[in-house]
């Protein structure tokens, strides 16, 4: 019989998941004793359960280090919602970046983080913690401000209650004032950041809207010195207006005849 693990120790699931989790922040190779240290697991734990990782694809090896494998791109392509969303703001990131020639980003909000979904790279992208793939805390970015403030209610409520997390030194860690700013975006539809992710950088976000609710956000991520805000900031916002035109379009596509009555 497999043996089973004691009660409240972590199970191999939970041990393999630290493991990749462990390349948030945009790391891109990682030596077994920094995964190990990371991980908080011993070093011959982490050593077998990377070898097992890599022979399913999930991690790659070279160069003595690890990084995120191909099988973990290939698993996300299963991810309809996500994928299909991918697809749908392709053309309006695309069109965003060109007007701007920023870093622009596509979120969404996974638990209390933001999940990065699509992102592509403006000409002063360097430090940057985001990737497609990564997440951040919900309260230290733009795109986390504009799902949070259209999030239901009781998820804004339960955030606020728990301990905010922070990057930098300029992360809202006082769950009143972050309030008052998740108010401001609800009232505006815009979501600023200030060196609140990454220290040099500023951003400004919109959500996503369908029937009321935040599917997604879009970001645009810029120097301090190159911040324009009401450029920026109209910019950003017909973009996710774009979006969600298509979104809602699609939705209504898909419903069958009478969709809207009930049995």
């Amino acid at each position: 019989m497999e043996r089973k693990e004691a009660r409240g120790q972590p199970t191999m699931l939970d041990k393999c998941l630290r493991i990749l989790r462990a390349f948030d922040g945009g790391t891109q190779q990682l030596r077994l004793s920094e995964l190990a240290r990371r991980t908080s697991l011993p070093l011959s734990t982490v050593h077998r359960l990377a070898g097992s990782l890599v022979e399913q694809r999930l991690l790659a090896q070279e160069d003595g280090g690890y990084q995120l494998g191909i099988g973990l791109f290939e698993l996300s392509s299963l991810v309809s919602v996500e994928q299909e969303l991918r697809v749908a703001a392709r053309p309006f990131l695309q069109d965003l970046f060109m007007a701007t020639h920023e870093t622009v980003h596509l979120g969404v909000r996974e638990g209390a983080d933001v999940v990065y979904v699509e992102k592509i790279h403006g000409h002063s992208d360097l430090g940057l913690p985001s990737r497609v793939g990564g997440r951040l805390p919900l309260g230290c970015t733009g795109i986390g401000k504009a799902l949070l403030a259209f999030s239901a209610e009781e998820v804004r409520v339960e955030y606020l209650e728990r301990p905010l997390r922070a990057i930098t030194d300029q992360s809202i860690v006082d769950p009143e004032r972050l309030e008052r700013e998740l108010a401001e975006v609800r009232a505006t539809g815009l979501a600023f950041e200030r060196e609140e992710a990454t220290v040099g950088r500023e951003c400004v976000a919109a959500p996503v809207l369908v029937q009321g609710v935040a599917v997604a956000a879009m970001s645009i991520s810029v120097p301090v010195s190159a911040y324009r805000m009401p450029q920026l900031a109209a910019a950003v916002k017909t973009s996710a207006l774009g979006l969600a035109r298509q979104l809602r379009t699609a939705r209504e596509q898909r419903r069958p005849p009478g969709g809207e009555m009930s049995g």
